[in-house]
């Protein structure tokens, strides 16, 4: 059984950057997909950014690119986002999901996804 757990959440001005932790045990695959969501009050949850952990292959959400960089260390099993230049509006609950299959590259929807982590709260304050 695969488990992810995040870390990494906190408070932050806007502006301001936060990384986030999302570290994976329990498979064998020597390449998964693993992609960060959020979920803020009264929203659906939204696919941020995925990549390929054999192959470091990274995909992004317009909302996200070129402020938030996913990234992996594959000795480690572990995914990061950075999250840089944060407004109010990045305010919500932060998921980790993992899914064994490939490809990687259209993997954009909860459904797609076989495994989440509990997620960690980010709140950015104006």
């Amino acid at each position: 059984q695969v488990q992810l757990v995040e870390s990494g959440g906190g408070s932050v001005q806007a502006g301001g950057s936060l990384r986030l932790s999302c570290v994976s045990s329990g498979y064998t695959s020597s390449s998964i997909c693993m992609g960060w969501f959020r979920q803020a009050p009264g929203k659906e949850r939204e696919w941020l950014a995925s990549v390929r952990t054999g192959y470091g292959t990274s995909y992004y959400a317009d909302s996200v690119k070129g402020r938030f960089i996913i990234s992996r260390d594959y000795a480690k099993r572990t995914v990061y986002l950075q999250m840089n230049s944060l407004t109010p509006e990045d305010t919500a609950l932060y998921y980790c999901a993992a899914d064994v299959r490939v490809p990687c590259e259209n993997r954009r929807g909860v459904a797609d996804y076989q495994y989440w982590g509990r997620g960690t709260q980010v709140t950015v304050s104006s």
